[in-house]
C-alpha cells in the first residue's frame, strides 16, 4: 500500500495537504480561497500579491556559516544573519503553517540538464503561489513525482505571516532568509511570488560556479542551424522581448547555466513584464497569456475582465507567469549548445553608446561586471538628467559569490568557445533623452537579425572614442547615419562632453572591483 504524502519531517501537520495539484484544481482553490482572484477574459488567473508588488532586497539575509562564509559576497546584496535567528524564523513559518486549514506543496526540478538538476520543494498557503511555482519550476512526470524522494532545497513560503521585528537582524515585518547548510529558504511578510523564483536563482548562483558551471541572469534562444544566443540586460532593456523571436526557438527567458556541455534553462516557465504589453509589439508573449497563466497586480475591467496593460496604477511591475510551453516556438528540452553570440543589452538614456558595438573578451568582462543601463530621472525630484544604474553581472541582487568568480568563468568560456560578444543600446540615439530619440524596436530587431545571420561580424568597424568599442560602419536595414553616435549627434563637442560624463560614472562604479584581477580588467573600460 502506498504511503500517503505528509510533511511530518518538517513538523507540519495541516488538516488538508495538497501536493502538485493541476492548474484547474489550483484555479478552483484560488477562486474560493484567494481573496480577489478572478479569471480574465482570455482565461488567465488574476491575483494580487498584497502590499508588496516587487522584491524586498533590503530584507534578504543569508546565514553566515563556517562552510560558506569565506565564499559569499557579503555587503548590501548579501546581508548576514546567524543560524539561531534563521531557525527562529523557520519555526515561525512552521507554526503558521500549523494554524492553516490548507497547505499546498509543489515538488519540481530546477535545471533541464538531468546530470546537475536540483529537486526543490515549495510549501505555501496560497493556491496562487502554488500555481506560480507549478509554472516556474520544471514539472515532473507522474513517475518522477512518485519517485521524487527528498528535495535538495525546501522553500517555506509563509508570506502571509509577518516576521517578528524584535528578532535579531530584522529591520521590518518582512524577512527572506537562506541557509546553505540547512538547504532551506524562508519567506515571511511578503506575498510577492517572485521571491520564490529568485530565491532558487540565488541558490544556483552559489552551487553552480563551484562545479565550473556559469549561472547567468539572461534569456537564450536558438536559430535553425543550432546557433545559440544569450541576452543579458536589466529591466526595461528588452531581454525578454528580443529573445522571444518568431524566427528562432526560445530556450528560456531569464535564468540559464553554461556547463561543459552547453546552455540549459534553469526554469520550466517564463515570468514576463506585461506593462504596456500589446499583440502588435510582443505577439509571442501576448499569446502566452491564457488558461494556466498567472497575472499579477494587473488592472482589469470589472465587467468584461479584460486586462488593461497600460494601467500601472497598482504597480509598474505587472507580471505574467506561464509554462514555457505556452510560447509558440520553444526548444524542448530547454537545452542548447555553446553560445555563438552573447548580447549585452543596455538602455542608454545618455545617448552615448552606439546602437551596436563589438566587445573583446576583456571588454566583455568589464561590461559584465558593470551591468549598465540608465533610467530617465523622475520629475517629482526636480531632476532633469538621466540616472545611470549598474548591477553586477546584470543581476547583482542574486549574485552570491564574489563577482569576479562569475566574470572569470564567463571570460574562460568565451575564449574556449570563440563566442562573439556585442553591446546593444536599446535606448537613445542622436542625443540624450531630451535631444535624441529612442531607437525603434524595428531597428533593434534588425541589429539582432544581423548578428544572428553573421553579416554584422564581417562588417568593417571604427573605434568609438573614449569607450574604445568597435562600431560597425554598416548594418542591414539600418541607416548608416545612426550607427555611430559621434556622427549622429548634432554637436560632436556635446557628444564628447556626455561621453566623458558617462565614462566617469563607469569608472566610479568599477572602483569596487579594482583589487586583484579587477585592477587588470579596469583598463578595458572607457578612457576619460
Amino acid at each position: 500500500m502506498k504511503t500517503p504524502f505528509n510533511l511530518l519531517q518538517y513538523g507540519i501537520q495541516p488538516k488538508k495537504l495538497y501536493r502538485n495539484l493541476s492548474p484547474a484544481q489550483l484555479y478552483a482553490k484560488a477562486l474560493r480561497y484567494d481573496l480577489g482572484a478572478v479569471i480574465s477574459d482570455n482565461g488567465a488567473l488574476i491575483l494580487r500579491s498584497g502590499e508588496k508588488t516587487g522584491r524586498s532586497p533590503s530584507d534578504k539575509r543569508i546565514v553566515k556559516e563556517q562552510q560558506t562564509q569565506d565564499d559569499i559576497w557579503w555587503g548590501e546584496v548579501n546581508i548576514p544573519m546567524d543560524t539561531r535567528t534563521f531557525r527562529i524564523n523557520r519555526q515561525r513559518a512552521i507554526d503558521y503553517f500549523n494554524t492553516r486549514t490548507r497547505i499546498y506543496v509543489v515538488d519540481g526540478f530546477v535545471g533541464w540538464d538531468q546530470k546537475t538538476r536540483l529537486k526543490a520543494r515549495v510549501i505555501c498557503t496560497r493556491p496562487y503561489h502554488a500555481l506560480f511555482m507549478h509554472n516556474m519550476m520544471i514539472r515532473p512526470s507522474e513517475e518522477e513525482l512518485e519517485n521524487f524522494g527528498e528535495p535538495d532545497y525546501v522553500i517555506y513560503n509563509a508570506g502571509e505571516f509577518t516576521a517578528n521585528q524584535y528578532t535579531s537582524y530584522m529591520k521590518s515585518k518582512t524577512s527572506i532568509d537562506l541557509s546553505f547548510e540547512d538547504r532551506e529558504f524562508v519567506i515571511l511578510g511578503t506575498q510577492y511570488a517572485g521571491e520564490m523564483k529568485k530565491g532558487i536563482f540565488s541558490i544556483l548562483n552559489y552551487i553552480m560556479p563551484k562545479q565550473g558551471i556559469l549561472s547567468m541572469h539572461c534569456s537564450a534562444n536558438e536559430g535553425n542551424n543550432g546557433d545559440v544566443s544569450l541576452f543579458f540586460g536589466l529591466s526595461g532593456t528588452g531581454k525578454t522581448t528580443l529573445s522571444a523571436d518568431s524566427k528562432r526557438l526560445l530556450i528560456g527567458d531569464d535564468e540559464h547555466c553554461w556547463s561543459a556541455d552547453g546552455i540549459f534553462n534553469a526554469e520550466g516557465g517564463c515570468y514576463a513584464k506585461v506593462a504596456g504589453l500589446s499583440k502588435e509589439k510582443e505577439p509571442e508573449i501576448y499569446s502566452a497569456i491564457k488558461f494556466g497563466t498567472v497575472l499579477e497586480n494587473v488592472v482589469y475591467d470589472k465587467k468584461s475582465h479584460k486586462v488593461d496593460y497600460e494601467d500601472i496604477s497598482i504597480t509598474e511591475n505587472t507580471r505574467a507567469s506561464y509554462p514555457i510551453e505556452f510560447m509558440q516556438r520553444i526548444k524542448k528540452p530547454c537545452l542548447g549548445g555553446h553560445p555563438k553570440n552573447i548580447i549585452f543589452l543596455t538602455c542608454d538614456a545618455f545617448g552615448v553608446l552606439p546602437p551596436v558595438s563589438k566587445l573583446t573578451a576583456e571588454q566583455a568582462m568589464y561590461h559584465f561586471l558593470s551591468g549598465y543601463t540608465a533610467k530617465i530621472a523622475g520629475t517629482e525630484m526636480g531632476v532633469t538628467e538621466p540616472s545611470a544604474t549598474f548591477s553586477t553581472c546584470f543581476g547583482a541582487a542574486f549574485m552570491v559569490l564574489q563577482p569576479i568568480a562569475y566574470a572569470t568563468l564567463l571570460a574562460q568560456k568565451i575564449a574556449k568557445h570563440n563566442t562573439d560578444v556585442w553591446l546593444v543600446n536599446t535606448g537613445w540615439i542622436g542625443g540624450g533623452f531630451k535631444e535624441g530619440n529612442r531607437i525603434s524596436l524595428v531597428h533593434t530587431r534588425a541589429i539582432i537579425d544581423a548578428i544572428h545571420d553573421g553579416s554584422l561580424a564581417s562588417e568593417k568597424t571604427v573605434k568609438l572614442p573614449i569607450f574604445d568599442v568597435l562600431v560597425p560602419k554598416k548594418c542591414k536595414k539600418l541607416p548608416d547615419s545612426i550607427l555611430n553616435p559621434v556622427v549622429s549627434w548634432n554637436s560632436q563637442e556635446a557628444y564628447v562632453k556626455s561621453a566623458k560624463k558617462l565614462a566617469r560614472l563607469f569608472s566610479d562604479n568599477f572602483k569596487q572591483y579594482e583589487e586583484g584581477i579587477g585592477k587588470d580588467i579596469a583598463q578595458f573600460g572607457p578612457k576619460i
